[in-house]
């Protein structure tokens, strides 16, 4: 029995890294991570499925199964950090999972080892979406990451390099070089799938190579706050929820359909435990494929914006508005200069379409739109006074243009926000984390005037662990992290060295 217990703790320790935060879903239950030619062919039942009179189709998940399975790979990833010692259960478990509801982290007991010394640092999926090599999975799978080895359904292993990332909707793009032989999956149209519909989940939970699952989709368009926790309020969250069992280490696996096309990319789970409850969610196959075109073609995801701050239509507003149906996304303040602003909408319209399509909830608009690009138009209809009404919305960056940006204008764009906070920094190096039991940070050699100054007590000497609960280990990260929070307050977490505990400090830019 202890030997069993052993084998499963080892099995969860080189699970997926997952974030446990507070689920709306209930108030015992938490949220979990797990690490545009969109086609337009609906769905199709496969001949072995409509041929069993409504029998459970075991052909059709077969054949599934056989298509995408070799396209889904094992991700393991290694960085130059401290670690937890071996030696105590929940540190172990703290350390891969995060503390229930949000809570802090234990000290960490560095092990042994030179500086630069790699360790193991977590596994996840991938999935293959081309024969030369490129494998989109979650961002948190791969996030800190130092190296990163990707094992094939036929057991052969490569190193691969990190080409880019997208916290807005935890996704990210890797690359396994000088090859031509992978075997890609084909994408399917998220927008065709149903509730009710027969999906499988393909992944490698628990360090289980090539697991597949069944399920129905249970719902679509869902959004359950766990991406904001890092990425604020850019994030994208419209879910397609699953009742297929997903567990850590599936992240960045497989949703597909019955013809073993992607619909989506696993991503968290509600559960009272850490593990599979009932509750799995997937970011959808079309947003994915537009993000992960960005990172191929411009290095950095081009997001085209709005410009509004809205809400989901409920009963109680529905019900004052007279309207006929509770749903659409209610439009409560339009940001000056924004596309939106530009097309005449305003406070209080209800937006019921964009491009045809029906928009039920926030959420579903917010997907939408975020499949296109600064410059690109969009189709908008919507109820003023109850009165339909049709207009054209030129979306454009979160900064109002129409031109796409470039790795270097963000460089340009974070190192001025440092210049902004009045900050010189330098990177905590690899011997101070480990004396300080920290995985890492960036160190404040020196406060200038700025926002800093004005507005906190920080003193020189900080060290920044975590920004809005990110944790930041690098500048870049830091530059990053501060960008995502732009216009939005920020909470730095750190500590100063000798000194016990964290302490925190609030502002906003």
């Amino acid at each position: 029995m202890k030997k069993v217990l052993s084998y499963l703790l080892i099995g969860i320790a080189s699970a997926s890294t997952v974030l446990l935060v507070q689920s709306k879903i209930s108030e015992n239950s938490k949220l979990s991570f797990l690490r545009d030619n969109v086609s337009s062919e609906n769905y199709s039942v496969p001949a072995a499925f409509t041929s069993l009179n409504g029998a459970l189709p075991s052909d059709a998940f077969i054949q599934a199964s056989e298509v995408s399975m070799p396209a889904v790979v094992h991700i393991t990833t290694k960085a130059k950090q401290a670690q937890y010692s071996q030696g105590d259960p929940m540190d172990l478990f703290e350390y891969f999972f995060g503390q229930p509801y949000g809570g802090n982290p234990r000290e960490r007991k560095p092990q042994k080892g030179g500086e630069d010394a790699i360790v193991p640092l977590g596994s996840g999926s991938g999935v293959i979406i081309s024969a030369d090599g490129y494998i989109v999975t979650n961002n948190h799978v791969i996030d800190g990451a130092d190296e990163i080895e990707v094992i094939l359904n036929d057991n052969r292993s490569f190193k691969a390099k990190l080409i880019g990332t997208d916290p807005n909707t935890d996704l990210a793009l890797i690359k396994v070089e000088n090859k031509s032989d992978f075997t890609p999956i084909q994408f399917g149209n998220s927008d065709a799938t149903k509730v009710g519909q027969w999906v499988l989940a393909v992944g490698n939970p628990f360090n289980l190579a090539s697991t597949v699952t069944a399920g129905i989709i249970s719902a679509k368009a869902r959004n359950i706050n766990l991406l904001q926790q890092k990425a604020g309020t850019t994030a994208i969250e419209s879910f397609i929820q699953t009742d297929a069992a997903v567990n850590p280490g599936n992240s960045g696996g497989a949703l597909v359909d019955l013809n073993g096309n992607l619909i989506g990319i696993n991503t968290a789970i509600a559960s009272p435990s850490g593990v599979y409850a009932g509750y799995a969610f997937a970011i959808p196959s079309n947003l994915v494929k537009k993000v992960i075109e960005d990172l191929k073609d411009y290095g950095v995801v081009q997001r085209g914006y709005m410009g509004i701050s809205m809400g989901s239509v409920d009963d109680k507003l529905a019900k004052d508005l007279n309207l006929d149906k509770v749903e659409g996304a209610y439009i409560s303040d339009v940001q000056k200069g924004s596309g939106a602003d530009d097309a005449g909408l305003k406070g209080g319209d209800i937006i019921t379409k964009i491009n045809s399509k029906v928009i039920k909830t926030s959420p579903e608009l917010q997907e939408i739109v975020a499949r296109n690009r600064p410059g690109d138009k969009i189709q908008v209809e919507y109820l003023r006074d109850n009165k339909v009404r049709t207009t054209t919305v030129t979306l454009k960056s979160k900064d109002n243009t129409t031109a796409l940006v470039s790795k270097e204008d963000i460089s340009k764009s974070s190192n001025n926000i440092i210049d902004q906070l009045g900050l010189e920094l330098e990177a905590l190096s690899t011997s101070d984390a480990r004396k300080m039991g920290l995985n890492g940070g960036v160190k404040i050699k020196k406060i200038n005037k700025g926002i800093i100054k004005d507005n906190t007590d920080i003193q020189e000497g900080f060290i920044i662990t975590s920004v809005n609960r990110q944790p930041i280990t690098s500048i870049d990260e830091l530059k990053d992290a501060l960008n995502v929070s732009k216009g939005d307050g920020v909470l730095l977490q750190g500590k100063y060295p000798g000194e016990n505990g964290s302490k925190y400090y609030a502002f906003g830019f």
